[in-house]
């Protein structure tokens, strides 16, 4: 959520700043603005709610020249969003500052700064950075050392960069708790909050350690922290990839997204599995070790990785024997935890950033056999800071809805069960049937991508309702409230993913011939108690939307039912997920929402 970009330059620097912005805009945000320091050397501000074409259209109108600036898109968190409270935040006409994160203790601060004779013009948390900083440079009568004091007051998680006018050839940067990074180009540097962002002017990078502070100018970048490395030695290429931000032929990101996942289960596979088995170490060196000696697992996410690891539950137990936990990292950070002895913690996130996962790794060190993340992002926080990692290979992930990531993180989470379970006991001829069945997942998923005009059509009736069930059992639970999910988040319709089992102890109340029930019945020991749960709702009125084996399904008797190829088992959970997603994109189609920035949401939520 919220995006930075920073530029100082030789050139004019309004139309990177704009780009970056428009980069970034999958994070999802409700209004944006940028500070230049013009040719005078004033202080100059544009801000606009909404998109960033509403920026671009006001700076084309009233150009803002200068060749140094900070940019930002704002996630609303304190105060509504209005121009007022949009980034960039001023103190006078000397500081700019923009700002990702929370400030825990901006109300003390912002009572002392009133009684200084500051006053303020929003609601924000981050107005009270920018005159802080301020204070703290007058008093010090030097930026830096500015910076570092009014930093050192702070509580909470930030990335921020300051603009001073009276040092206009620098730009302050700072994290702690917030991604940030550092793009070097010749003659003229960067920062951004993701270096999606700056893709266009540079393709080297430098990821800043938490607590770290960048002076930037533009032929020097000076870093301020613990790793007494060289910039150089620190300065990493990223590989220049087909542009995510380009949909191609297609209407949305999301529905570009969903059709990519065969081809990001075969890379997330590719170089991991030989022939028969998982290949030793591809979580890290050092891994099997630690995995031999693992007794325990848990599993700690948000959102749909949560879900995943809720799958990975039931392969951790049946096929490698191991007990398994499965939490919500915003609870599981604020609770007493018993870990038992040799428990492996592993931690799930698409973008690596995710402020309450990141938490409860740092929180947990020391009281596991070791850590291990899951994640789509190289170098990011939770990369770096696990003891082993897999990097999940979805490709970027632009719609805040995810699709490849969800489906590329159960592909990784089976091969992790794969490789624990060689130690605790899995049979060698189950484990090569597994291997087998995870490999011809992508054909598996080609073939559901073709019911996409079936579902599509499917969809029209969803699109008058309030609110939907979406049922499953076993393994399919967490199937089920992923599709809830989905369909909540981008068609704004209420839906809830329940176990089958539980219908009669509550949700039983809600059928009746306005409730779609969708439900998931692939062919698996639990098919014929799907069958008689099915039949409970039927009986109530309820409009039932089926989704089976093409083999074992075909007698259940619902308004709807679509048919599934078969499969293993193991793996029907990711090929099930395929249809919820297209039900829930063309319902969202349908009704006119945003699909790829559905209303409230951000694509990564890296504030508390």
């Amino acid at each position: 959520m919220c995006g930075i970009v920073g530029a100082i330059t030789h050139r004019p620097v309004g139309s990177i700043l704009l780009e970056g912005l428009q980069r970034l805009e999958y994070r999802g945000y409700d209004s944006a603005g940028f500070a230049v320091l013009d040719a005078a050397g004033s202080m100059r501000r544009l801000r606009r709610v909404g998109k960033v074409q509403a920026l671009k259209s006001a700076q084309a109108e009233t150009p803002l020249n200068g060749v140094v600036g900070i940019a930002h898109t704002r996630w609303a968190t304190h105060g509504k969003p209005t121009e007022e409270n949009a980034h960039p935040h001023t103190s006078g006409s000397s500081v700019a500052v923009v700002h990702n994160g929370i400030i825990e203790n901006h109300a003390v601060l912002r009572k002392t700064l009133i009684g200084a004779g500051y006053t303020f013009e929003s609601d924000t948390d981050t107005e009270v950075v920018a005159h802080l900083v301020d204070q703290k440079v007058k008093e010090k009568n030097d930026l830096l050392e500015g910076v570092k004091l009014a930093l050192s007051q702070l509580k909470g998680a930030y990335a921020i960069a300051v603009l001073h006018k009276d040092y206009p050839d620098r730009i302050i940067a700072a994290r702690v708790g917030s991604p940030l990074v550092v793009g070097l180009g010749f003659g003229e540097n960067f920062i951004a909050s993701d270096p999606q962002a700056l893709r266009p002017v540079t393709d080297r990078f430098i990821f800043l350690e938490e607590g770290e502070m960048v002076s930037v100018t533009c032929d020097e970048i000076s870093i301020y922290g613990v790793n007494s490395l060289s910039v150089e030695a620190r300065t990493i290429q990223l590989d220049r990839e087909n542009d995510a931000t380009d949909k191609g032929n297609y209407r949305h990101y999301m529905i570009k997204e969903i059709n990519e996942q065969p081809d990001a289960i075969r890379a997330t596979l590719e170089g991991r599995i030989s022939d028969d088995h998982v290949l030793p170490n591809i979580f890290g060196v050092g891994a099997d070790e630690c995995f031999a000696n693992t007794e325990a697992i848990h599993i700690v996410a948000c959102g749909s990785s949560f879900y995943t690891g809720l799958i990975a539950k039931y392969w951790f137990e049946e096929y490698a024997g191991l007990p398994c936990q499965v939490e919500i990292a915003s609870e599981f950070r604020y609770r007493t935890v018993a870990v038992p002895k040799n428990t492996l913690l592993v931690t799930i996130s698409q973008s690596g950033e995710t402020a309450d996962t990141l938490a409860a790794l740092r929180e947990a060190k020391g009281r596991y056999i070791a850590s291990l993340c899951l994640c789509n992002v190289p170098n990011s926080s939770l990369m770096r800071e696990s003891d082993y990692s897999l990097l999940i290979k979805a490709g970027p992930e632009i719609c805040v809805a995810s699709t490849k990531a969800f489906t590329t993180q159960l592909a990784d989470l089976l091969l992790l069960v794969l490789a624990i379970g060689k130690y605790c006991g899995l049979d060698e001829n189950l484990a090569r049937e597994l291997t087998a069945a995870l490999q011809g997942v992508p054909a598996l998923i080609e073939a559901a991508l073709k019911k996409d005009t079936e579902i599509a059509h499917l969809a029209e009736r969803f699109v008058d309702k309030n609110h939907a069930l979406f049922l499953a059992r076993g393994s399919h639970y967490p199937v089920a409230m992923e599709g809830a999910l989905k369909l909540k988040e981008i068609s704004y319709i209420h839906a809830e993913g329940y176990p089958a089992g539980e219908l009669k102890h509550g949700p039983l109340a809600l059928v009746d011939d306005d409730m779609p029930v969708v439900a998931v019945a692939p062919s698996d020991d639990l098919l014929d108690k799907v069958k008689s749960n099915l039949q409970e709702v039927a009986a109530r009125g309820g409009q039932l939307l089926v989704f089976g084996d093409e083999h074992k399904s075909q007698e259940i008797d619902a308004q709807d039912l679509v048919l599934m190829p078969s499969c293993h088992p193991s793996v029907s959970p990711i090929l099930y997920t395929i249809p919820m997603q297209l039900l829930s994109y063309h319902v969202a189609v349908l009704k006119g929402t945003d699909v790829d920035q559905p209303r409230n949401l951000a694509k990564s939520v890296t504030v508390e």
